[in-house]
């Protein structure tokens, strides 16, 4: 009896051995069987994230991926003045193999070189915001998909415009630039000018930049308004500018003679817009500018349209609109 005992219990811990040994097999099998989670084809690689202007591109883009069903990966340079950083940035998408890669250079060339490179390894490039310098790039050998953008010419007309809406009698004005050479701030800069110097009684005194920079925006405002005390309007190529601008004419206890209108339609300068401490801000949609971009490259991955650097990438522009109180 005892025998029997022993050998129905030798058998049952046999058996449980067994089960426990199938259940960890089929576990491992399931683990070596899980599908890898899905690699993004399509990187986009923006100037910063510090500027609202971008980290609302940034949620554009990705909206746009969740709709579209896609998965996108979107890098961005610590500041706008880290063209090494976004360089690097490029060049590590590149060694990812992505499929298809969205640029906002820094500047007109600092990214032209790796734009090559991505060619070479048959990756897409689609041009975002700041134009890339065409005539370098085919020298070298590259090649755009498309370029999407604000029409930044009419963005400095529309402006410039609201400053001289509120000046019927004319009067004297300045401009602040972003970085000198910067394609984006160099087209404001012709819009504005452009409308002032089309309206009647304007002169334009002063057309300086300040490096997209609050506190160097401050201190060109300031002297502006020490130089030119009848001045009646400030037209900023971005918002940051634009509120430093502000500053300087509260100062100088200007604020019912100086209108400052900034650019970009940053959550900050629309705050103050609403408050009365800013005249006016020109919103672009940044969040479509990347949507849009992203639509192209993946309509770019269907298509598989020869990479050609004789072909001159197609402008998509995006409307803007002025923000008043």
């Amino acid at each position: 009896m005892k025998k029997k005992t022993s050998t129905k219990l030798t058998i049952l811990v046999l058996a449980l051995m067994l089960m426990i040994s199938f259940t960890a097999c089929s576990k491992d099998a399931e683990t070596a069987t899980t599908e890898p989670e899905e690699q993004a084809e399509i990187a986009i690689i923006l100037k910063t994230l510090s500027n609202d202007f971008w980290a609302q591109m940034k949620d554009g883009i990705e909206a746009e991926a969740e709709k579209l069903g896609i998965k996108v990966d979107v890098y961005a340079a610590q500041s706008e003045d880290d063209l090494q950083g976004q360089l690097d940035l490029f060049e590590t998408a590149i060694s990812k193999k992505y499929k298809a890669i969205g640029i906002a250079p820094l500047s007109p060339a600092n990214l032209n070189t790796a734009i090559v490179k991505a060619n070479e390894a048959g990756i897409y490039v689609g041009n975002i915001d700041e134009q890339v310098d065409i005539d370098q790039l085919q020298g070298l050998g590259g090649s755009l998909l498309f370029f999407v953008t604000t029409d930044n010419v009419a963005v400095g007309e529309k402006g410039a415009g609201y400053i001289i809406e509120q000046n019927s009698d004319g009067g004297k004005v300045a401009i602040i630039e972003g970085k000198a050479g910067n394609a984006t701030g160099n087209d404001r800069k012709v819009g504005a000018t452009k409308a002032f110097e089309g309206a009647e009684g304007f002169e334009v005194v002063a057309s300086q930049p300040a490096d997209w920079d609050r506190t160097k925006a401050l201190d060109v405002a300031a002297n502006l308004i020490s130089k030119y005390p009848d001045l009646v309007g400030i037209y900023c190529a971005n918002d940051t500018m634009a509120l430093g601008a502000q500053q300087a004419v509260v100062n100088a206890n200007k604020k019912d003679q100086i209108i400052v209108v900034g650019t970009d339609g940053a959550s900050e300068a629309v705050d103050a817009v609403k408050a009365g401490n800013l005249a006016a801000t020109v919103a672009q949609d940044s969040a479509e500018v990347g949507a849009e971009a992203l639509r192209q490259l993946v309509q770019a991955l269907k298509d598989k349209p020869a990479i050609d650097p004789q072909v001159i990438p197609e402008k998509t522009p995006v409307d803007s609109n002025l923000i008043t109180k």
